[in-house]
């Protein structure tokens, strides 16, 4: 039997993982700056956490979860987005507290599962860096989480991206340009796609984010939410827009933008990038929006929140697509050469000894002759070469070759013991002190 891994999965081999890793702490460093915090919540959790967050008519829900009961006929699910669950664990261990200052930032990393046909960049499982503040309604904050993942892409050095942006408004605007919305799709009924349908009457603006060209054509006429703002709404979205104008940040806005999930309200967003990778045309590498209500959705506190949520897969296609490529990996310090059986103990202890001084080491663990560790020396770039054979051993010392220049040195075993570094110098001609 040939074992293959799950279909819309992937192994990431070594020289692969060295990109997630660099993406995952420059995400890191950028979010720090911005006083976000990680939290990690489970993999799996409750069917009701996204059903009742996510929507019953969103695609999520009704295709793409995978749910099951387990052996103790609980409903579970993995989960497929990082929102939903980052509030359950806001609303349980009640981070809405006053000992919590507000907003309360939060940044999360990991893998989400979703059924759906794997393509390039998509796949069944994939993985989200995202970003939630929860507790404060200001624009202010609406801007500055738009700002750090374009803050963040600046740090990765991705070019050709482009800000959209849009409002879905408050509940009394929602409530106003659903019945438009319906009054307008009602006569196109018959030529609405099934799923549009089964929409229609449930959560209309769903209708704006179908996939089928025969929706898409017609929702083109439909009447545009902007159009129905209250003066709240209005309010909002124009600080909104006045502060990223502050910043200097373009962005474009389109008002047929709804997003897939249905929590969302107020401010939405896309950053879209045409990357080679997209053939040159604009793809989504970043989405998000506010999502008031949400946390009382789940049990909590009326609380208003923010956030966005990027897939790797795509955002390290982009990066590979375009040869944006993280900064080489430091070259091994020293590898180290046994000559004949008896130096391999003296090999284990130095090379332990000089990794305990924070460098890296690598050492034979073959057997095999010294000429071919010398050429998996030189296959490893590593800076020195340290040998250690039956001269070395009776005289306690290490011969050691720098593989820049040639300079090779004895030193005493001792010398490497008290300090690598300063023995690093010796061999490459730098001042000690």
């Amino acid at each position: 039997m040939v074992y293959q891994r799950p279909k819309g999965t992937a192994d990431i081999l070594p020289g692969e993982s060295e990109n997630w890793h660099y993406v995952e702490e420059t995400a890191r460093r950028v979010f720090k700056t911005y006083q976000f915090r990680e939290i990690r919540t489970p993999i799996f959790e409750s069917f009701d956490v996204f059903s009742r967050s996510v929507g019953d008519t969103s695609d999520i829900v009704t295709k793409e979860m995978y749910d099951f009961y387990d052996k103790g006929k609980r409903h579970v699910v993995l989960r497929p987005e990082g929102t939903a669950g980052i509030v359950r664990a806001y609303v349980e261990n009640k981070l809405y507290g006053p000992e919590h200052p507000k907003p309360v930032k939060l940044f999360y990393m990991g893998p989400m599962f979703r059924y759906e046909r794997p393509q390039s960049g998509r796949m069944r499982e994939f993985h989200q860096i995202g970003v939630e503040a929860l507790g404060s309604p200001s624009p202010t904050i609406d801007v500055e989480t738009i700002a750090m993942a374009l803050n963040l892409f600046k740090q990765l050095k991705l070019s050709g991206l482009k800000l959209v942006i849009n409002t879905l408004g408050d509940q009394t605007t929602r409530q106003a340009y659903r019945q438009a919305l319906i009054d307008f799709l009602e006569p196109h009924f018959a030529e609405l796609s099934k799923d549009s349908q089964t929409r229609l009457h449930k959560n209309p603006l769903r209708v704006l984010d179908s996939k089928d060209k025969q929706d898409q054509e017609i929702v083109k006429a439909a009447p545009s939410i902007l159009d129905y703002l209250d003066e709240t709404s209005t309010q909002h979205f124009n600080q909104v827009k006045q502060l990223l104008d502050k910043l200097g940040i373009a962005y474009t806005i389109d008002p047929n933008m709804v997003r897939g999930l249905d929590y969302y309200n107020h401010t939405i967003f896309e950053i879209m990038s045409n990357s080679k990778a997209f053939g040159g045309h604009y793809m989504t590498v970043c989405a998000g929006g506010r999502y008031n209500g949400l946390v009382e959705e789940i049990g909590g506190p009326e609380t208003p929140g923010i956030g966005f949520g990027i897939g790797l897969e795509r955002l390290l296609l982009v990066m590979q697509a375009d040869s944006i490529l993280p900064p080489a990996a430091a070259d091994l310090t020293a590898y180290i050469v046994g000559i004949g059986t008896e130096a391999q103990t003296t090999v284990v202890q130095l090379a332990q000894i000089i990794r305990g001084h924070g460098f890296t080491v690598e050492h034979d663990y073959l057997n095999r002759k010294p000429k071919a560790q010398f050429k998996t020396a030189n296959r490893l770039n590593a800076q020195v070469v340290i040998t250690i054979g039956t001269s070395e051993l009776e005289a306690h010392t290490a011969h050691i070759k720098n593989m820049a220049n040639g300079k090779e040195v004895s030193v005493p075993l001792t010398e490497i013991e008290q300090d690598f570094g300063a023995v690093l110098k010796k061999v490459r001609g730098e001042s000690i002190g």
